[in-house]
């Protein structure tokens, strides 16, 4: 498996580990408190919630959506990463800090399935969900296509290529960064290994940020996007198409879980979506897996 790799990070303390009762009850107050957030999400009186061409569940939390990605205007900008000074910036206004996230040592064994309770299989499903969401300039995925070992960046469409040469959106059923939900859900594997390596502090972060309402309408955008798992986009009369992982709740949810992870890594999501050439939007919506060999259409992405 390749290293994520930290880049420039201090080593933080991360909180003391709490007893399991103390740790429930204390989580359990957080999630209260983000839920209320739903409603200071919400744009001000005589203000309007950002027309970025989603639509709700899409579109997530009015009050969270103008922090994602925006459209693309020109060709430089596709899969082009947020770079740190933004992504620190995102993260303060949907509540989140440095001194949340994993300290390095904390990070490394979460990811290579160290620490206490750590199981590599675990790991390996989280480290690849950090490299597909951070498919970018300069962190190239590599996948078997036509027999070749063939790098592909396609951050910015949601779609990314798995292992096998298949292409398809982050959120396929099939991806380790759908497959990572059961890891993260309340009680799973995520919340466990941080409450018994000492980083609670990081847990409760992450339940008091917007993550929590965001997650909400990630949730329902998924449930409904069938196979495919993409998302259409209408704005000044023109429809186009993007993988579920670009929909602002969605980026929203990954952007914070990969801040409290390691900050550099929330940095190198994608600044921008495009829209996914009709062709290949077309073919992956048609399919009964949402997936298509990346072979037969990759020049539409030349």
């Amino acid at each position: 498996m390749r290293g994520t790799g930290a880049t420039g990070r201090r080593c933080g303390a991360t909180g003391g580990h709490r007893s399991g009762a103390a740790a429930h009850r204390t989580l359990l107050s957080a999630v209260a408190v983000c839920l209320l957030a739903l409603v200071a999400a919400q744009p001000a009186a005589g203000q309007s919630a950002p027309d970025t061409g989603f639509a709700v569940p899409f579109s997530g939390a009015p009050g969270y959506e103008h922090l994602a990605p925006t459209q693309a205007t020109s060709p430089d900008q596709v899969n082009q990463p947020l770079g740190q000074r933004a992504a620190d910036e995102i993260a303060r206004q949907i509540g989140l800090t440095a001194d949340d996230a994993l300290s390095d040592q904390q990070y490394r064994e979460l990811v290579t399935g160290g620490g206490v309770g750590g199981d590599r299989e675990a790991a390996r499903i989280i480290d690849e969900c950090a490299w597909i969401l951070t498919n970018t300039v300069g962190r190239p995925l590599l996948s078997e296509v036509d027999g070749a070992v063939t790098p592909t960046v396609l951050g910015s469409y949601g779609l990314y290529v798995n292992s096998d040469g298949l292409l398809q959106s982050p959120a396929n059923a099939d991806a380790p960064t759908r497959q990572v939900n059961t890891l993260i859900a309340p009680g799973g594997y995520v919340g466990n290994w941080l409450r018994d390596n000492g980083a609670t502090r990081s847990l409760i972060a992450l339940y008091r940020s917007a993550y929590t309402v965001q997650a909400v309408y990630g949730f329902a955008a998924q449930q409904i996007s069938g196979p495919a798992q993409v998302v259409t986009n209408t704005r000044g009369g023109v429809v186009s198409t993007v993988g579920m992982s670009m929909a602002p709740p969605l980026w929203i949810v990954n952007f914070a879980l990969l801040y409290v992870l390691e900050p550099s890594l929330a940095a190198a999501m994608p600044a921008y979506w495009t829209p996914i050439p009709e062709a290949v939007a077309d073919a992956v919506a048609s399919s009964p897996t949402g997936q298509v060999p990346y072979d037969d259409y990759r020049t539409h992405f030349d």
